[in-house]
């Protein structure tokens, strides 16, 4: 097993990062995540790596955090999901995000990638909700992913706000961290409000 790889950044393209290793190139299937962390080609670069092992081929993916790899093998160990599927969600969305968007249930937010239909998604946030919720991963993912976790599931004022939010056509992914962040004794209209100022000063 390749733990990881420490050497100097060789290549740099779409999904590939290659990292020379005592005179040996280590091609990396990697996000573009990553790729934006690392920095440019004959600089010294670290990567946590997995290596793949089939019949008809051997791949190694590399990941600039501990988080992102986690992150992959938790999509990988979903039915259905390669490693191809599993690159391109966290391409689009970061290891924080992500997981943010599993733990409120947000499977929408993954349709948006190219290659994850409405079933496959859904079947990500069934099967990796309560592990991501659970403790070793909760501690993985900080106290953040743990609150928008429990406003998303929230009644009252809190759950009115996000369904009514949802409803105007963002997603769960998007309003729970916003509204999470805010007092929950607020009413669910004050709520809105707030969420929708800050989402306008997001964009300003």
């Amino acid at each position: 097993m390749i733990y990881s790889v420490h050497g100097k950044l060789i290549a740099k393209e779409p999904s590939l990062a290659v990292v020379e290793c005592g005179g040996v190139g280590y091609a990396c299937r990697t996000t573009f995540y990553t790729l934006g962390q690392l920095g440019s080609v004959g600089e010294t670069v670290f990567l946590y790596t997995v290596l793949s092992v089939r019949e008809d081929a051997a791949e190694l993916f590399g990941f600039a955090t501990k988080q992102e790899l986690q992150c992959f093998r938790l999509l990988v160990s979903v039915s259905g999901v390669g490693s191809k599927a599993a690159l391109s969600i966290l391409s689009d969305l970061s290891p924080d995000q992500f997981l943010l968007t599993v733990a409120s249930g947000d499977s929408k937010a993954l349709t948006r990638t190219k290659g994850i239909g409405a079933k496959s998604a859904q079947r990500i946030v069934m099967e990796l909700k309560d592990k991501i919720a659970g403790e070793s991963i909760g501690l993985l993912a900080g106290t953040e992913t743990a609150a928008v976790s429990a406003a998303s599931q929230s009644t009252g004022n809190v759950g009115e706000a996000i369904e009514a939010l949802v409803t105007l056509g963002y997603t769960q992914s998007e309003v729970a961290p916003i509204v999470a962040k805010l007092d929950p004794t607020l009413s669910s209209s004050e709520l809105i409000r707030r969420t929708l100022q800050e989402f306008g000063k997001n964009r300003a």
